[in-house]
């Protein structure tokens, strides 16, 4: 069976201005000695083996080492809780990488998977701001950095899972506490993105 989810994104990590490590192919190291990021997912059309998973979110809240092609990163994964059961094991198998997809070459990243819960997700995107509020656990926010046209700035020929295009973005509220994972990042490194995944 096939899947396709469509939809967007945002990250927000503590490095200082653009994640060297998305910008260079993971080449270079994370400003810092962890990296402590999340990813808020928002599908706004999905479909998996036949299931519907439209206007679902799923978020990832990960801390990695520096060098983040090192591995032994320690992930969890917050489900939407207007899941259903069935929704919330396939979308799990995708953001997982057993089924494919990009998600399937972070996997073998991920020494420690520390859990999966279910939460209420309110995710917002205006095309320029980027809000994800998880019960008490996280409230983040991010503005994409705006061009001389008012566009939003991106970066192209990313070897990132996402996209190979992001806008880059900077925090302007930002605290997580989630799988014993605490960040602080107001200020700092964000990306947002559409996202088109299939397989």
């Amino acid at each position: 069976m096939a899947w396709s989810l469509e939809g967007t994104y945002f990250e927000n990590c503590n490095c200082d201005v653009i994640c060297p490590c998305a910008a260079t192919g993971f080449v270079h190291p994370a400003d810092e000695d962890r990296c402590k990021v999340v990813f808020a997912f928002h599908v706004e059309r999905g479909d998996i083996d036949g299931l519907d998973v439209s206007d679902r979110n799923v978020v990832l809240v990960v801390d990695t080492p520096r060098q983040m092609t090192e591995g032994n990163w320690r992930a969890g994964v917050i489900m939407d809780d207007r899941a259903s059961e069935e929704q919330a094991q396939a979308l799990g198998a995708i953001f997982g990488g057993q089924k494919g997809g990009p998600m399937a070459g972070v996997a073998p990243l991920i020494g420690e998977m520390l859990g999966i819960e279910t939460a209420a997700i309110e995710y917002a995107d205006d095309g320029v701001r980027h809000r994800l509020k998880v019960g008490n656990q996280i409230d983040i926010e991010v503005e994409d950095y705006a061009g001389a046209d008012g566009e939003p700035i991106r970066l192209s020929g990313f070897g990132h899972p996402v996209s190979s295009t992001l806008a880059l973005a900077r925090a302007t509220r930002s605290e997580a506490s989630a799988f014993g994972i605490d960040l602080s990042n107001e200020g700092k490194n964000a990306h947002s993105a559409p996202f088109s995944w299939a397989a």
